[in-house]
């Protein structure tokens, strides 16, 4: 994996109130970065705007590879996704939940089919590409969307609170899936959590932010 991000005093705010301050940090090992923060600390924002989908009101998010700084250009943003706590899912089958990310791209038909159902292998959720994607459980849905997210290939992947309102068993197999990935050396994975041990089954890097501020726990 050569894609590396650097957050540089990155600032935040939200009618008139301060939500990140002074956030600065480099995503450049391989591994799972977990974000902790109490409710309402900023973690949902620091990653949306890691994630190129919220613009910072000061400093600055920089991704780099061995040539470079590059470009925050399409080339750049099918590289890297991000996985809400709550996704939508489209009005049809998992399987072309599944295959949609991929058809946009242009992907064959016979490579759209391969890749989904290793995606689906991979979160356990092969057994159900013929249900319809609205009958799915939460957790199940969850791990669909994680599926949706892997099947492009992502160099990084965020998280927010991914097993948030999702069952004690669902809990256990996403934390798999993670672990798996980190396994696999899949991708770079930076997630949130507010659950204290479950960062501490996943996290490689365990981040704070408290007070606005971005720090690496001891």
């Amino acid at each position: 994996m050569s894609l590396r991000i650097d957050a540089s005093h990155v600032r935040k705010d939200y009618d008139g109130k301060t939500v990140l301050r002074d956030c600065s940090y480099t995503f450049d090992r391989h591994g799972v970065y977990v974000l902790m923060g109490r409710n309402g600390s900023g973690k949902s924002t620091f990653l949306r705007i890691c994630a190129l989908l919220e613009n910072a009101d000061g400093g600055e998010i920089s991704y780099y590879s061995e040539g470079g700084v590059l470009p925050k250009d399409l080339s750049l943003k099918r590289k890297i996704t991000l996985v809400l706590p709550r996704i939508g899912v489209f009005n049809t089958t998992v399987f072309k939940n599944v295959a949609y990310g991929q058809k946009i791209r242009g992907i064959s038909h016979g490579e759209i089919e391969s890749r989904a159902n290793n995606a689906l292998d991979f979160v356990g959720l092969r057994h159900k590409k013929d249900q319809h994607a609205l009958t799915l459980s939460s957790g199940e849905t969850q791990r669909l969307g994680i599926a949706r997210a892997l099947v492009i290939e992502p160099e990084i992947l965020f998280l927010d609170e991914p097993t948030a309102s999702v069952d004690e068993e669902n809990t256990g197999i996403i934390e798999s899936i993670i672990s798996k990935m980190k396994r696999e050396d899949r991708t770079m994975v930076v997630m949130t959590t507010h659950d204290k041990d479950q960062s501490e089954r996943l996290a490689d890097f365990l981040l704070v932010l408290k007070d606005g501020v971005l720090g690496e726990k001891a």
